[in-house]
């Protein structure tokens, strides 16, 4: 689910976080795009791996941290059921969803809200959304819908909205996904229903502001604001369009026809100069030209062979080139607007192609931040030529299942010189201080 170097043109004046530089309090970080502009980071790992500065058990989920004011943020599932299964079925499982805040120094838990849910969802480990943190609270959004804002200092309930009660739905296949946003006094989320597929709620008070558009079911595709044709433009990746409405009001702009496998819109759009790319499973791949006068975009080419269908990790751009790892497997780069494969390469996993094979991608200076589903953070170059591994080591186990393997699929956070991990047994802090 999202300018140069960076994967959703979405610029600081878009939103109201306050954060210093030092923070990480939302998916894919400060800015929303998988930068970390921190200095004096390791250039390679010290014999033996880093330092693990302290790990705090926690339990199931792909949820990934956030971290901001001295604290972390992360969620999970509690049940007494076996939830570590991948399977494509809806299956009932009993248990309680939980949100905990930590001390960052020490990984000490200093408060925990829970309450029950009932899973009706594939891949049913745990929560899928990061925590965002904004001005002394902290959203949340859990597997089956629950959206609620609590008090960042004791875990109080400020309020809190059942999603799929209010908007009459149900959860998608892989429950609710898609990261909300904030943008300046809203919480933009994906909810689902009648003409509710993104809603607008006051982030102070949880009250509607306004909903839009109508989709098959919710996608899993994040939010994401970009500036073009002289306005600002919510663009939304759904299951049957890909689509622009007015962030203000929700009044949709334009809308071009998507048809997502399996109702599988799960990459956040990004930018390219004036395109904009989607992708999803089965080579469902759309790029778009938008209109520089006027909000409105033209259909390029879809469905495009050899191109990167996102599922699992957002890619990431740098110029004309995009970076990620396709459905089958294997990290590839494209260049845009032709779509020219430039390389793949299934080196950042370390072994055959599987299906959605994962390492999260995150820029540090000239080089990248990556880290695999096998546990391990890698220190890499990106270039249109290949991709260049400086350094590796094993960070975390593997505690989960898909497709028959053992994996890790939850996205790190990265604050303060460390690397805030997580798998389905615990959370540890890895020191990256150079």
């Amino acid at each position: 689910m999202f300018c140069v170097r960076s994967l959703i043109a979405l610029s600081l004046c878009c939103t109201s976080l306050v954060a210093s530089a030092d923070d990480w309090p939302q998916w894919m970080g400060p800015q929303r795009d998988n930068v970390w502009r921190e200095t004096g980071i390791v250039d390679k790992f010290p014999d033996g791996g880093p330092k693990v500065l302290w790990r705090t058990e926690v339990a199931g989920g792909y949820a990934g941290p956030a971290v901001a004011g001295g604290k972390v943020f992360i969620t999970d599932y509690v049940s007494q059921q076996n939830v570590k299964v991948d399977n494509f079925d809806r299956k009932e499982f009993t248990g309680e969803e939980r949100v905990h805040c930590l001390d960052e120094a020490t990984g000490k838990t200093l408060w925990t809200h829970k309450y029950p849910v009932k899973y009706t969802i594939s891949y049913p480990a745990g929560p899928r959304c990061t925590p965002n943190v904004d001005e002394g609270r902290v959203y949340t959004l859990g597997a089956e819908g629950d959206l609620i804002c609590l008090d960042v200092a004791d875990g109080k309930v400020l309020w809190s909205h059942d999603l799929k009660a209010v908007y009459g739905t149900r959860a998608a296949l892989w429950g609710y996904a898609a990261h909300p946003l904030i943008d300046g006094n809203k919480l933009l989320c994906l909810a689902g229903g009648e003409g509710s597929h993104i809603v607008a709620f006051d982030k102070l008070t949880g009250k509607e502001i306004w909903k839009s558009s109508t989709s098959p079911e919710q996608g899993y595709s994040p939010p994401t604001i970009i500036e073009f044709g002289g306005v600002r433009q919510l663009i939304l990746y759904r299951p049957d369009a890909v689509s622009s409405v007015d962030p203000e009001t929700g009044k949709e702009f334009w809308s071009v026809r998507y048809e997502a496998s399996n109702g599988s819109a799960i990459m956040s759009p990004v930018m390219l100069g004036e395109y904009l790319y989607v992708a999803g499973f089965s080579n469902r791949s759309l790029l778009l030209q938008l209109d520089s006068t006027k909000p409105g975009a033209k259909e390029v080419w879809r469905d495009k062979q050899n191109v990167i269908c996102a599922v699992n990790v957002q890619p990431f751009v740098v110029g004309d080139i995009l970076y990620g790892f396709d459905q089958k497997g294997v990290m590839r780069a494209l260049r845009i607007p032709d779509g020219k494969r430039l390389w793949e390469s299934t080196a950042p996993i370390g072994q055959r192609p599987a299906d959605s094979s994962t390492a999260f991608i995150v820029q540090h200076e000239d080089r990248f931040v990556m880290f695999n589903e096998l546990g391990e953070l890698l220190l890499a170059k990106l270039s249109p030529e290949g991709y260049t591994e400086i350094d590796r080591a094993k960070v975390i186990d593997q505690t989960n299942n898909a497709f028959g393997r053992e994996v890790v699929w939850s996205m790190p956070a990265f604050a303060n010189k460390h690397a805030y991990i997580r798998n389905d047994k615990e959370i540890i802090c890895v020191d990256l201080a150079k």
